[in-house]
């Protein structure tokens, strides 16, 4: 008897959005699955942004489709965002707010249940638990994006969309945090969409990776067939030349 088919979490069919007459993103169609990590790779302006911001609901495709949990987003955004979680490093959190008043007010908007105790563990978690009491404003570039992360697993996430979340930070923090990702990833078989201009991260956390140009999808795979395909050493001299030439072959 055949394995059956993996839980589809999201699903996005031929996404296209223009602004101002220009199309950012072409036709893009992926699946994830439950328990899978998705790495969307791209140069700046290849499109990922516009995606993210699609699947969040706050940018409206020009054309296509997305379904999260089996049900169309734009028809039941606030039922399905309520088992969503994101996080950007490049997204600030209210800055005159203390660490833990920040958790405290979205723990409260997602009716995180024991929220003092989630808080503290999460805060634990990403080793800035000595922050608590920190005004949010006084954080460093790398504390924000802990205090990000910490936000996004608040309510357990069943889909968690992470954007570049080791930016700004050490190797040696940016280590502890991918495995800190995947550690609750396997644990709860959440299905991650993750962005990243570092390929470390892409090759130790994703399961399959997409790569986009201006829009469109170039290739993907898992990050050891698209470098064997590419007839590349790395997935980082993968990325080099899809920004330069916008494919994986000369």
């Amino acid at each position: 008897m055949s394995a059956a088919a993996p839980e589809t979490v999201l699903e996005a069919r031929e996404l296209s959005r223009e602004f101002d007459g220009v199309t950012v993103l072409d036709k893009f169609s992926f699946t994830l699955h439950k328990g899978e990590v998705l790495g969307l790779l791209g140069a700046n302006g290849a499109g990922k942004t516009t995606a993210m911001n699609m699947l969040l609901g706050l940018t409206t495709p020009t054309s296509g489709s997305i379904r999260v949990f089996g049900k169309d987003l734009a028809k039941h955004r606030i039922e399905i965002l309520k088992r969503v979680n994101f996080s950007s490093a490049y997204t600030a959190l209210p800055s005159n707010l203390y660490v833990w008043q920040n958790l405290a007010v979205f723990a409260r908007i997602y009716g995180v249940p024991n929220a003092k105790q989630k808080i503290t563990e999460l805060l634990e978690l990403l080793e800035i638990g000595d922050l608590r009491k920190r005004v949010t404003g006084q954080l460093s570039a790398g504390e924000s994006t802990r205090l990000n992360l910490c936000k996004a697993m608040l309510n357990d996430p069943e889909l968690l969309l992470l954007d570049e979340p080791t930016a700004s930070l050490d190797p040696d923090i940016a280590d502890k945090v991918r495995k800190v990702i995947q550690r609750v990833q396997k644990e709860r078989g959440i299905a991650i969409l993750y962005t990243s201009h570092n390929m470390k991260d892409i090759e130790e956390v994703c399961d399959r990776v997409i790569f986009l140009h201006k829009g469109k999808v170039v290739t993907e795979g898992t990050p050891q067939d698209i470098v064997a395909k590419s007839e590349e050493t790395s997935l980082e001299d993968v990325f080099i030349k899809i920004a330069r030439t916008g494919d994986i072959e000369e």
